[in-house]
């Protein structure tokens, strides 16, 4: 069935990703209902209505999803019976069970590895003695990462010795950790992968990411890779897509290791910030294409229309804009944070050639 405009979409979460929705919504006549836990964020600004609630707010939920017509999320940071909850009464994609696979490092790592795709060695470590068992079998260099709530290099730490293992235990302060090894891999790309409720899929092409203090600050459009490299990435994404049964958009990490193999990092079950250059350089955005594929619409072309290249602009880095007002080949986007803070990311810069 395909949602008509005019209709409600739900998106839980209220950053940036939420508020380049609302956008895509509205273009295509619907309207869009916020929940999220803080006052002013940057998509309830632009959305039509928004209700502010913890995500475990289970009266708040309940009359969140009565009043829309479907229900997507824009991070991964929410409880799974949240979205179950919300998932009794009305249409949720992605499904809770994608959002609880691909929030949890160990089950999205062990998902992977059984669709027979490589990733890096992994070890679930719940104390102190597990991991030092676990660092002994591995070797070193390794990194201790917790499950769940890390991203932008946070909630890791790299273990370079045996006698680091209690004081990585300590900053993480978690019992639910991964122990991955540590990758010298030559570059990291990602694929945005789209998929509709039918199971038809499209792949954006790859692209190359850059990232500064472990924050994406880069992201080069299409990435330079051989034509089978790029179609075994494109694969990947979508025999992942279909084991997960996947309605809506997922961005697929990757890292290319230096004999030319592919290991899957990490996935995304949402919009990523490495495909927000689709907006002005592909047929079809990744916030269109997820609004279609979540109400029903076929799915849009995913063809590059020209090489650019997307850069973050991170904390200060905003006060730049002015810069990028006198380009006309740059397409400034700002996120109207209140607060500029160091690592925090305030807006995006799509320039329509290669830097």
């Amino acid at each position: 069935m395909t949602l008509p405009p005019a209709s409600t979409i739900g998106i839980v979460g209220g950053g940036q990703l939420g508020r380049m929705l609302v956008m895509a919504a509205a273009h295509m006549g619907y309207k869009t209902h916020i929940l999220c836990e803080d006052e002013n964020s940057p998509a309830s600004v632009v959305s039509t209505f928004t209700t502010v609630a913890s995500y475990t707010d289970e009266a708040a939920l309940k009359r969140f999803a009565s009043c829309v017509d479907v229900v997507t999320f824009e991070f991964e940071n929410i409880p799974p019976a949240s979205l179950e909850l919300l998932q009794a009464t009305t249409i949720v994609h992605p499904s809770p069970k994608v959002l609880a696979t691909c929030r949890h490092r160990v089950r999205e790592k062990s998902m992977i590895r059984d669709c027979g795709i490589m990733t890096a060695s992994f070890i679930g470590v719940k104390s102190l003695t597990e991991l030092k068992h676990a660092v002994e079998m591995m070797g070193t260099p390794c990194v201790l990462k917790t499950c769940e709530f890390g991203y932008d290099g946070k909630g890791q730490v790299k273990i370079e010795s045996d006698d680091e293992c209690e004081a990585a235990w300590n900053t993480l302060a978690s019992k639910d950790t991964i122990l991955e090894d540590w990758m010298k891999f030559e570059r990291e790309i990602s694929v945005i992968v789209a998929r509709d409720v039918a199971g038809n899929t499209r792949c954006y092409d790859p692209v190359e990411n850059i990232h500064r203090n472990h924050i994406l600050a880069q992201t080069n459009v299409p990435a330079i890779l051989p034509d089978e490299m790029a179609k075994d990435a494109c694969n990947i994404a979508i025999k992942l897509a279909e084991t997960l049964d996947l309605v809506g958009i997922m961005a697929v990490e990757l890292f290319v290791m230096k004999d030319g193999s592919l290991l899957v990092n990490e996935l995304a079950p949402r919009p990523h910030n490495s495909g927000h250059w689709t907006i002005e350089a592909a047929a079809t955005s990744q916030f269109e294409q997820h609004i279609r594929a979540i109400c029903g619409y076929a799915l849009g072309y995913t063809t590059t229309l020209i090489p650019c290249t997307m850069l973050n602009l991170i904390g200060d880095e905003v006060l730049n804009w002015k810069e990028y007002a006198q380009n006309p080949k740059a397409h400034l986007h700002i996120y109207g944070k209140a607060d500029i803070r160091a690592g925090r990311k305030m807006g995006h810069v799509t320039v329509l050639e290669k830097v």
